[in-house]
């Protein structure tokens, strides 16, 4: 498999990534260097790991969560998703809502969008992919997509405030959703 395969593969990858940093960008938590830095790191370094762990996995455990990885992810996604809404629609959730830049919640988006990048990772090993290469090609597009996702939201926050931090909530919910829905399709 070629390089321009592999590229073009790690866009798809990457898609979930850009829509949920999209959708964090509008909740304007992501609006400085460090939160911007921390989210497009964590989630290049999550898709380029997950698919290194695919490959090294091999079978056995991909074929094991393969059942049931969608509903992992639509529950993470979902639970970052309707705390974004909530903080949208009352003030005072905003205080107690967690920052996706930080902690369980960055770790929980992280994870829910680099689930495929593991069954990707697994179908390297069986096309004998050089796997180093591939997976730091999909963490790098990963994190500049991630980064071209926040700026965006940054942008939509702050010229239609609260209601963004809605539609990213929605958002990020939509994508859990879709993740199941192509699993069970």
């Amino acid at each position: 498999m070629g390089t321009f395969s592999i590229f073009i593969i790690a866009i798809g990858l990457a898609m979930d990534v850009f829509a949920v940093s999209l959708g964090i960008g509008t909740s304007r938590k992501a609006n400085s260097f460090r939160p911007i830095f921390r989210i497009a790191f964590h989630s290049g370094l999550f898709q380029g790991l997950m698919t290194l762990l695919g490959w090294l996995a091999g079978s056995t455990i991909a074929s094991l969560i393969a059942s049931f990885d969608h509903w992992i992810a639509l529950i993470l996604l979902s639970f970052v998703g309707i705390r974004m809404i909530l903080s949208g629609v009352n003030q005072q959730v905003e205080e107690q809502s967690p920052n996706p830049t930080r902690g369980l919640s960055l770790m929980m988006i992280c994870i829910a969008t680099s689930i495929d990048a593991m069954a990707v990772g697994l179908s390297f090993a069986m096309l004998q992919v050089h796997i180093l290469s591939a997976s730091l090609l999909i963490g790098v597009v990963s994190l500049v997509l991630s980064v071209v996702g926040l700026l965006t939201g940054n942008t939509l926050g702050v010229h239609f405030g609260k209601r963004m931090e809605i539609l990213g909530g929605l958002l990020l919910n939509g994508i859990g959703i879709r993740i199941v829905l192509s699993h069970l399709l």
